[in-house]
């Protein structure tokens, strides 16, 4: 299996940290064969909402000359992806499809994160304590994976950071979110900040393991996401290859690649 992940942040987002370069070398020295860039998509809103969480709408062109540089500059000793971390916000999808048909990105992965749109703040990490706002995550997802536009639903399991145990409800929700990315083909992700997070807190939330009993019991393709918020997030491999050890005991289909996007020439 090649060494890849296709989940990396840039400090443009508030609250990451490092250079674009220093996470091109750290993946390097690491054994990385292709690094993808997906930082949290910038949203031109019809509002003067400014978000904390992702980078401006003006900072995005200097983000895409970064990364086409060192794809450039390293591309003797790693492959290099540019893309996004979108949620599925449906009143700006319009907008950013004419985004990546402008830049011809080579990707884009589902960050699940906020109802419809955050500028009314509802964020799915807090709220889906509620079983109606978990079930508006799980009908929320669907219909992100039903675009087709995404190449894997990260952090799928991210309602279990507003919950206190993974109850019949989460199990149910979780069972219609599986059985809908086996039919969309879509691929699911194990989120390595994320189990970085629960070893430091001392507390399962996600990648949470009945979730991933339940993905492999459908039968789904599941790859692995460092979700890098620093470069030294890739120059290590204990979480990584717990993960990679707990998937195969499930006998699950782990994949080391995505589908990019196409467009017309």
């Amino acid at each position: 299996m090649r060494k890849t992940n296709y989940h990396t942040h840039t400090k443009r987002c508030h609250h990451a940290q490092g250079s674009d370069e220093e996470y091109v070398l750290s993946a390097i020295r690491n054994g990385y064969e292709e690094l993808g860039f997906s930082d949290h998509t910038p949203w031109k809103y019809d509002s003067d909402f400014v978000a904390k969480m992702r980078m401006k709408d003006s900072d995005f062109d200097e983000y895409y000359q970064s990364i086409l540089t060192l794809k450039e500059k390293y591309k003797d000793q790693i492959s290099i992806k540019i893309g996004l971390e979108c949620e599925y916000f449906p009143k700006y999808m319009d907008w950013l499809k004419e985004l990546l048909q402008t830049y011809h990105l080579d990707y884009i992965i589902f960050g699940n994160h906020y109802y419809k749109t955050d500028e009314d703040q509802i964020y799915f990490g807090r709220r889906c304590k509620d079983d109606d706002m978990l079930k508006a995550y799980i009908d929320e997802a669907i219909e992100g994976m039903k675009t087709g536009l995404y190449a894997y639903l990260a952090h799928p399991d991210l309602f279990m950071r507003a919950k206190d145990e993974f109850d019949d409800i989460a199990r149910a929700e979780s069972y219609r979110l599986c059985k809908a990315a086996k039919e969309l083909d879509v691929i699911l992700e194990y989120n390595l900040a994320g189990a970085e997070y629960n070893d430091k807190v001392g507390k399962c939330m996600y990648p949470h393991p009945e979730f991933w009993k339940i993905a492999a019991s459908v039968g789904n393709k599941v790859i692995i996401g460092v979700d890098a918020h620093h470069p030294k997030a890739l120059e290590t491999d204990k979480y990584r290859d717990q993960g990679l050890q707990f998937l195969t005991n499930l006998g699950i289909e782990i994949v080391d690649t995505i589908p990019f996007l196409q467009y017309d020439k």
